[in-house]
C-alpha cells in the first residue's frame, strides 16, 4: 500500500478560509506531514491558519519553484512508498494551475500513484465563471 499525493487549496488573497475551503481539506491536512511547496513560509502560515493546533515543526516541506531542479522533483515523494500523504501546497488557489505543481503531478501520474486534487478556487475557473464567455470553448494558454 502507498500513501496519496493531495493537491491542496489556499485562498485567493484575503478570502476567509471558512468560505473557500471544504472541511475536508482540515482533514487531510491533519493526516499529512509532507509538503511540497513553493513557498515554505507562506504554506507554513497557511496551514496553522487552517489548523491551529498543527504542529507546524513536525512537518517536512520540500520547496518546489523556478529554482528547483529537475532532478530533485523524484525524492520530494519518497515518502509515498513509506505509506505517508504528501501534500502539494501552490501560493493561491489550486496546484497544478498555472504553476510548477503539475510537473510533481506528472511524475506521481508516470508513477502510478494515487493523485487526489481536492476541490478549492482556482482564479482561471472563477474569471471564466464571470466573464460570460463560451465556457465550452475556452483555451488558457
Amino acid at each position: 500500500m502507498t500513501g496519496k499525493l493531495y493537491l491542496i487549496p489556499t485562498t485567493l488573497g484575503d478570502s476567509s478560509l471558512n468560505k473557500v475551503i471544504p472541511e475536508f481539506v482540515k482533514t487531510v491536512v491533519s493526516q499529512t506531514k509532507h509538503y511540497i511547496v513553493e513557498n515554505e513560509r507562506t504554506a507554513r502560515r497557511y496551514l496553522k491558519k487552517l489548523l491551529p493546533q498543527i504542529i507546524i515543526d513536525d512537518l517536512t516541506f520540500y520547496i518546489l519553484n523556478k529554482y528547483t531542479k529537475v532532478n530533485e522533483l523524484h525524492s520530494f515523494l519518497e515518502a509515498i512508498e513509506n505509506n505517508q500523504n504528501i501534500g502539494v501546497i501552490s501560493e493561491a488557489g489550486c496546484p497544478g494551475i498555472a504553476d510548477p505543481g503539475a510537473d510533481i503531478v506528472a511524475i506521481a501520474q508516470k508513477k502510478n500513484y494515487h493523485v487526489v486534487p481536492l476541490v478549492g478556487p482556482s482564479s482561471i475557473l472563477l474569471a471564466l465563471m464571470a466573464s460570460g464567455m463560451n465556457g465550452q470553448n475556452f483555451a488558457f494558454i
